[in-house]
């Protein structure tokens, strides 16, 4: 038995193995950057050391950091969760050389099949069906435009580190090339640590249908049925469900065995997911995501197997106690994301101060977070609050309790995706079952989104009033582990929240109220604002330059996610107030348009 694991990971995923952890009797140890001082995966550990600063590569991607603050807590084992360094084996080689367990399968098991093109060759060699595409890592421009010559365009360029929508991008013509291949490099290296990419044909309309898998080191693999994670938006995952309503008894039988096959031809051990597209009644292998996902609750829930925990008593030797045959899928079980971002605004990320969180509750309502009311959003990482799960005895049963559970989600302070999630529960394609990854990118119409919001949306200012007790939060620091004291000051003026729960009232300045007044942006012409906290990753326009309606004039990057921001008029830019590597908040003006 582990006595002690540090979970190398932030947020709701980070609670969620520590609960785990707890219930096995096991201690716990979180890892945090300055950014998340406060956060709630470091109060509910038993232990916390900062890592460094916000930025994912200096902290939570910082193999060193992460390995040195296990030594100094003294833990036996590091969980990786998901994200961050959950799939670099380089990562999983450090922490077996620091003589430190990892909660996960090997190096090697991580380099034949995390990355994705060598996953690839060990599926076909293993007799699964893949989607035409390479088998080796594309390096330049030219290599997507010469693929996308032979098999036909659209084509996706992927980066092999990746999962979850992160770092792919899609490319409809040869013109496009050089620009998305350098977009998924920089996606991969900043999410992954990984900028290799490769390229695959991209399937028109397909069904995205995932199975759970489970390993132990004595040779048994068990699937545990599928999950559904079709209803996307730019390849993000939104709702996810098991079990699929699209697929027959045969191709379910079918698919899951592939998967159970493909993982046990490579010695895999441990949680992992061999994800499929569905096309026309035929599948093709997709990709291995080794390490636990965001959705294995859906699995948890109609199957009554704590995947974590199987992660941890596979990683400390035990045999898996349940045979194939054992494992049955009880009812239907949906995730909905409930994430910071308006929905009504192409999704953009939302930050700001948690002024009301009151999650619901009720038979066959499930929820994983991290946080508490008056908790801020902010836009460093991605932007999920929590994670809502809903069982039912069958996917009606489930419909109507998700409508129930969230009409009970009550959240003030930030804009959610609660709204679009209500929506969806009345939409005939997705209540029917018979949406494709394309349907919400380019069926749904937006202005029923835009309606939605309206409805049943609220604004997310993050102000509030002058509070008469004031909770003033010291934190310290000795040899980098953190410490926390509590003060309670009564009848005191309200100070700046530093992540506790206590908000002030008085307005944040913004980026033009700070300098300046000779930088100040002009006020005639038409100004292109920032739609989200974010840093600009590029400028592609300058004073003097032509542009049309619909150019892309400068990409922002924001939770990790690149955003093309474009013109909103035709004319001449008679301003530029970024550049390549500036922080800016909502609402900065970035170009101005005459």
């Amino acid at each position: 038995m582990f006595d002690k694991v540090l979970v190398a990971n932030r947020g709701e995923i980070a609670v969620r193995v520590m609960r785990a952890c707890e219930e096995l009797g096991i201690g716990t140890v979180a890892v945090y950057s300055d950014a998340d001082k406060n956060a709630g995966h470091v109060r509910y550990a038993d232990e916390a050391y900062n890592i460094g600063p916000a930025r994912a590569a200096e902290s939570y991607l910082d193999h060193e950091a992460v390995i040195e603050a296990a030594e100094k807590a003294g833990a036996d084992a590091i969980h990786p969760g998901y994200g961050f360094l959950a799939e670099n084996a380089e990562f999983a080689g450090k922490v077996a050389d620091a003589g430190i367990n990892w909660i996960g399968p090997n190096a090697e098991s991580m380099e034949q099949l995390g990355e994705k093109t060598k996953a690839r060759k060990v599926m076909e060699a293993a007799g699964v069906p893949i989607v035409p595409g390479t088998t080796d890592p594309v390096n330049s421009g030219e290599e997507v435009k010469a693929f996308g010559d032979e098999y036909g365009y659209p084509v996706a360029i992927k980066a092999e580190g990746g999962g979850g929508g992160r770092g792919m991008k899609v490319v409809e013509s040869a013109d496009e090339a050089q620009d998305q291949f350098e977009s998924a490099q920089r996606e991969g290296e900043a999410y992954f640590d990984n900028p290799s990419v490769y390229v695959e044909k991209y399937l028109e309309s397909p069904r995205h249908i995932e199975v759970q898998i489970i390993a132990d080191k004595h040779g048994n693999v068990r699937h545990l049925g599928e999950r559904d994670c079709s209803l996307q938006r730019r390849h993000q995952k939104v709702i996810e469900e098991g079990p699929s309503p699209a697929l027959s008894d045969d191709l379910r039988a079918e698919i899951g065995e592939a998967a159970r096959q493909g993982v046990k031809a490579s010695d895999y051990v441990n949680a992992g997911t061999v994800e499929f597209l569905v096309e026309d009644g035929n599948f093709y292998f997709l990709e291995v995501n080794t390490r636990i996902q965001v959705e294995h609750c859906v699995t948890e829930e109609i199957t009554g197997i704590d995947i974590v925990k199987w992660q941890l008593r596979v990683a400390m030797g035990e045999e898996l106690d349940f045979a194939q045959d054992d494992v049955e899928i009880d009812g239907h079980a949906m995730e909905f994301r409930i994430n910071a971002e308006n929905a009504a605004k192409q999704f953009a990320p939302a930050t700001g101060t948690l002024e009301r969180y009151a999650p619901p509750g009720g038979i066959g309502v499930r929820l994983d977070d991290a946080l508490r009311e008056g908790d801020k959003i902010g836009g460093d990482y991605d932007s999920m609050i929590a994670k809502l799960i809903v069982h039912g005895k069958d996917r009606d049963e489930c419909i109507a309790r998700s409508k129930r559970a969230l009409k009970e989600f009550d959240v003030e302070g930030v804009v959610t995706v609660i709204p679009f999630h209500r929506l969806m529960l009345t939409d005939d394609h997705f209540v029917a079952g018979t949406h494709t990854t394309k349907y919400l990118d380019e069926e749904l119409d937006v202005s029923r989104i835009e309606d939605a919001q309206a409805k049943w949306g609220t604004e997310g200012d993050g102000a509030a009033g002058d509070e008469e007790t004031v909770e003033r939060e010291f934190v310290v620091e000795v040899n980098g582990k953190r410490f926390e004291v509590n003060l309670e000051e009564h009848g005191a003026p309200a100070v700046a929240a530093t992540g506790g729960s206590k908000k002030s009232s008085a307005p944040r300045p913004s980026k033009s109220d700070s300098e300046d007044s000779g930088s100040a942006a002009p006020t005639d012409g038409e100004q292109v604002a920032a739609e989200m906290q974010g840093t600009i990753l590029a400028v592609n326009v300058a004073e003097g330059d032509e542009v049309t309606s619909g150019d892309v004039v400068c990409v922002l990057e924001a939770m990790k996610m690149e955003n093309d921001v474009v013109a909103s008029a035709s004319g001449t830019v008679t301003h530029v107030g970024v550049s390549e590597g500036e922080s800016v908040n909502m609402g900065d003006v970035l170009i101005v348009i005459e």
